[in-house]
């Protein structure tokens, strides 16, 4: 019988490990099913692009795997029993085949697994403020990019947008904004100095590109409320703000804490060096859903530079412990933290392997384009999964005999 391995979350955590596992593994003996609300790739590092009005290439999952051996459920996952190695899914799907649309109820499916990949990932965290669910607005995701996208064009010249954040979300989508609306009056409100996480370099032309674009920063604020037409600080103070902008930092999807698996307070399931739970073994977590420890055993940061790694770290983890080879170990460090300003400007700052800026920083126009290709070459990674990598497929071995013997069952 072939092993079935189900990934949730077509993001670039679930959608690499999807690819990487099809590469690795024939599709005689291994059925490698991707689960995914929606039909096709969201660019989640383009959600502020999309707000201001750009359109973004369509990357539609049919066409992605199309050859593969990757079977795309178009579903919505609903529970997770992982004592009986089960899914429960709601299936999106609404097309008829015919290129109409099937009005039929929604229907609800269990699907059985041998081997889990969880990569259903994170969205926004209104850290519980007063009136930020009713008010903010959100660009975790691309219903909530498209909400602020009729927002903001409904505007007029003077109104005021408050960016709420001063992270790497923060900064993107208050320069975004301000250069795409220039007429608008765009304030930042961050908890901390104005990115004071970056080298001098990297603070000073972050400083320079704000004020060209006419941003007012609020440094060293704590949002205590939002309101329809401000935001509140814990001084007292009131900012104006006929919108609001929530990119206070990310909270991970409920479903894994409903579960019987080992996770953290905040929900993420805890993992070892090959992103196995350490609760139960054939289980796998990735991305922002993983509590997966770094260089110098700190956290990985919830993002795409961290993800990507562990995606690939799950994949050749599992085809390893299939196939009796040696268990891989993939570098998860980090190079540089990429920010763009806007279409024009761009920050690149260097940092260690446990993300710490160091003093070298690429800054302006250059920057830009780094930071662009950076994006698309992530895109086309996901969209190209199986060119990512030279073909290495290997067969399943019986389970006595593989590397590690019974790994699929207990942690190695």
């Amino acid at each position: 019988m072939q092993h079935r391995i189900i990934v949730l979350g077509a993001g670039y955590t679930g959608a690499t490990a999807a690819g990487r596992l099809a590469k690795r593994l024939t599709s005689d003996d291994v059925a490698i099913t991707l689960v995914n609300a929606e039909p096709d790739f969201v660019e989640r590092v383009r959600m502020h692009q999309l707000a201001v009005g750009q359109d973004l290439e369509p990357r539609p999952f049919s066409e992605m795997f199309a050859g593969t051996g990757v079977e795309l459920k178009l579903a919505r996952v609903t529970g997770i029993d992982v004592d009986r190695k089960t899914v429960t899914v709601t299936v999106t799907d609404t097309h008829d085949g015919n290129g109409g649309s099937d009005a039929s109820e929604p229907t609800t499916e269990e699907l059985a697994y041998d081997t889990l990949v969880y990569a259903l990932g994170s969205g926004w965290n209104d850290q519980g403020v007063p009136g930020t669910v009713e008010h903010a607005h959100e660009i975790a995701s691309r219903p909530g990019a498209l909400r602020l996208r009729d927002r903001l064009a409904r505007l007029t010249a003077g109104e005021h947008v408050v960016v709420v954040g001063g992270g790497l979300t923060g900064l993107e989508a208050a320069t975004e904004i301000a250069e795409a609306r220039p007429d608008l009056a765009v304030a930042l409100a961050a908890r901390g100095g104005l990115g004071d996480w970056l080298a001098p370099k990297g603070r000073r032309h972050l400083r320079k590109v704000v004020d060209k674009l006419s941003i007012t920063v609020h440094e060293n604020v704590h949002v205590t409320a939002v309101d329809a037409d401000r935001v509140a600080t814990a001084d007292g103070t009131s900012i104006p703000a006929a919108v609001t902008v929530w990119t206070t930092g990310f909270a991970v999807h409920p479903i894994a804490k409903a579960t019987a698996l080992e996770v953290t307070d905040r929900g993420q399931i805890v993992v070892d060096r090959t992103m196995r739970s350490v609760s139960h073994p054939d289980v796998y977590a990735v991305g922002d859903a993983a509590m997966a420890m770094g260089p110098g055993d700190k956290p990985l940061r919830m993002s795409c530079a961290s993800g990507v790694p562990t995606a690939w770290q799950a994949a050749d983890a599992i085809a390893a412990r299939l196939t009796g080879a040696k268990l891989p170990k993939v570098a998860a460090r980090y190079f540089n933290q990429c920010i763009s300003l806007g279409r024009k400007e761009g920050l690149i700052q260097y940092v260690t392997a446990d993300d710490r800026a160091v003093r070298a920083a690429l800054t302006g126009r250059t920057a830009a384009v780094y930071k662009e290709l950076v994006c698309k070459g992530a895109a086309w990674g996901v969209a190209n999964p199986t060119l990512m990598m030279p073909s290495r497929r290997r067969r399943v071995v019986a389970e006595g005999t593989r590397t590690g013997a019974a790994a699929v069952k207990a942690p190695a």
